[in-house]
């Protein structure tokens, strides 16, 4: 076999290229699984993880060595991974890994057939990730963890709404926070397919990261979906504010601060989009490895985990109030001054989450 010639190295881990796809610029998607994963492994004293969409196994590898995962299914559809995938997975005793070159549904039947379910299943989809929303809570051991990717971002920003329909069951509009829209369709995507099925999903956390929408959730015996966590977003063109929508109130619905009618998203998840305890563990052990950066964003995680499910943008507060850019932090500071709850989003470093209404944060930044 011809050595893969490219090396590259990712935190602690060693690995080759070769003719797979990589993109350094995704490694703090990789860090948070890997640090999730750690989490549940300090919790169950187990992790088996099954990599469905390996590419060149750099998330495999992480996972065995950062987070100490017992055995490995790995998996790339491209038999041409196959190079690359053995060279790299010669690092892993043979007896501590599986390697395959199948349709990831193929795996993941497999899986429900055989009774052989993961702790962790990583789908790293490119584009929509609809054809595997359903079919890989099959492979997930009750209490385990999804990880799941979508690429596609002009269905979940409102760019293309009849596409929103058909990956995710629901129409999208174009806001300023659709952003955070796309995150919370993906959950309120899989959490109707883990309710057909009799269960339910938690979010562990959920990332929007540049191109990528990521969330990782855990599969509970309980249904989650109810009309109070699933339901809808309307946004007011006319004055910058939004509000959530329950499904009883449709079709009598108007701004209230304008009587204007709402662009109105959904139906998606509007929920929290992480679990404040368990960002806390995996914050812990990146300050543990010195992961600054991850520490940074977890701490935004945990604090605008439970805010309400849009962001209001700089640049909106700015142009509504035809002021020049305002600045966060004051901003943040005067509202919680106020009684109300802000903080910044990592979804968009120049915008913020508050219990405020639009009209007071124009007020705050008017100050």
């Amino acid at each position: 076999m011809t050595v893969p010639s490219k090396a590259a190295s990712e935190r602690n881990t060693h690995f080759y290229i070769g003719n797979a796809f990589y993109r350094p610029q995704s490694r703090m998607v990789r860090d948070l699984g890997v640090l999730a994963a750690a989490v549940y492994r300090q919790q169950t004293g187990r992790l088996r993880v099954l990599d469905a969409m390996a590419g060149s196994g750099i998330r495999s590898l992480r996972y065995f060595w950062e987070s100490g995962a017992n055995d490995l299914w790995i998996n790339d559809s491209n038999p041409e991974m196959s190079g690359v995938l053995q060279q790299n997975l010669s690092q892993i005793p043979a007896d501590r890994v599986r390697l395959t070159n199948q349709d990831a549904n193929r795996v993941f039947f497999e899986c429900y057939r055989q009774q052989d379910f993961y702790d962790l299943v990583d789908v790293d989809a490119f584009g929509s990730p609809a054809p595997y929303l359903s079919t890989s809570l099959w492979a997930v051991a009750l209490g385990g963890l999804l990880y799941l990717t979508s690429t596609d971002g002009r269905s979940a920003s409102g760019s293309t709404p009849d596409r929103s329909l058909a990956a995710f069951g629901a129409y999208a509009r174009s806001h300023p926070a659709a952003h955070e829209q796309g995150l919370r369709l993906l959950i309120g995507a899989v959490q109707q397919s883990a309710a057909a099925k009799g269960f339910g999903v938690v979010p562990v956390f959920s990332l929007f990261a540049g191109e990528s929408y990521r969330v990782m959730v855990r599969l509970v015996p309980s249904i989650q979906l109810n009309s109070r966590s699933y339901g809808f977003l309307g946004y007011c063109h006319t004055c910058g504010d939004y509000q959530t929508i329950a499904w009883e109130k449709l079709g009598r619905i108007h701004c209230p601060q304008d009587r204007s009618p709402l662009s109105i998203s959904g139906a998606m998840w509007l929920s929290d989009l992480h679990n404040a305890d368990y960002v806390a563990e995996m914050k812990a052990i990146a300050q543990e490895r010195q992961w600054s950066d991850c520490v940074a964003i977890l701490e935004t995680m945990q604090a605008e985990s439970s805010l309400p499910p849009y962001f209001y943008t700089l640049r909106e507060i700015g142009r509504r109030g035809k002021l020049n850019l305002p600045n966060r932090s004051h901003l943040i500071q005067t509202l919680q001054s106020w009684g109300y709850a802000a903080t910044p989003t990592h979804i968009n470093p120049q915008a913020l989450k508050t219990t405020a209404p639009f009209s007071t944060c124009l007020q705050a930044a008017q100050l």
